[in-house]
Formats: C-alpha cells, structure tokens, sequence
C-alpha cells in the first residue's frame, strides 16, 4: 500500500533565491510546467521542504492547482521547529499562509542539529517517485538531495536543464 501512494507522491529541492541567477518570476514558470507535467503523469502528493525560494514557490503552485483539482494533496516537511523564525514578516507570511492550507504539516526533527536539513531533504526523498529540482550544480543541500534521489533510483525533473 505504500510502495502504492509513494508512486504518485512528488518532492521539491532547489536552491535559495540568493543561490540562483534567476529570480521568482522566472523559475516560476519552469516549476508550473513541471508540476502540471506531473499531475498529468498522475502525481497527487506533493512535498515541500518550506525553504525560501523554489520550495514556497513550488507550494504555491500546487496550492493554486489545488483549487480546481480537490484530489490534490501539499504536505509540508519542516526540519524542525521554528524553522521560520529568521524570515522578514513578508516571508513569514507567505510561510503561515502555506501551512494553514497544507494537507499535513510535518516535523520531521524535534529540534535543530548539523544536518537536519538533510535529513528532512532525505524523508522526503524516501516518500517520492519524482523530484522536481531547481538545481544549477553547484555544492549544496540542493546538490545533496539530488545526489541521494540518484542513489535512491528516484527520478529528477531539474527545471533547469529543460
């Protein structure tokens, strides 16, 4: 039965902002296309990490999809608890926004240590078939994550290269 709901699960990695050369009006487009490819394939879970950037943005899109397809599922991994907490107010919101329309919000550590952010990359990871990346190569947690979804056999749509 899992093996059954990971088939059509989906997760995000991509870098911060701060990280890309292109901003949100750019990659927001490629993660559209590549989230609306794989609700076509059948994918109807989604897992964001909550990061600034590619993770929040890619939330916002299936949020948006959500309202036209109810079989459509967000679940928001976090690291650990106040993850949010050195973003601006603007950020902060987005965040809150998010969360309170997620299907499941969930913890994935019960308190912040060096590398907990990988763990949470690789629970998500474990829990998809598909990971739409935002990734230009360079070292990174983003590099990291794609680097295990290779290992796991997992398969990658890095917005990037198409």
């Amino acid at each position: 039965m899992e093996n059954e709901k990971i088939k059509h699960r989906c997760c995000f990695t991509g870098h911060r902002p701060d990280k890309i050369e292109l901003g949100e009006k750019e990659i927001k487009p490629l993660l559209e296309k590549a989230i609306d490819e794989a609700i076509s394939e059948g994918f109807v879970t989604f897992i964001t990490g909550m990061a600034m950037g590619t993770d929040i943005w890619a939330a916002e899109i299936v949020l948006e999809r959500k309202k036209k397809n109810k079989n459509l599922h967000l679940i928001c991994a976090l690291p650990h608890p106040g993850f949010e907490s050195r973003r601006n107010f603007t950020e902060k919101i987005r965040f809150s926004k998010i969360i309170k329309k997620a299907d499941l919000v969930k913890e994935i550590n019960d308190h912040y240590f060096t590398g907990c952010y990988q763990v949470r990359n690789e629970w998500m990871v474990d829990r998809s078939n598909l990971v739409i990346a935002v990734f230009n190569g360079q070292k990174s947690g983003t590099k990291n994550t794609v680097d295990y979804a290779i290992k796991k056999g997992i398969n990658i749509n890095n917005v990037l290269q198409n």
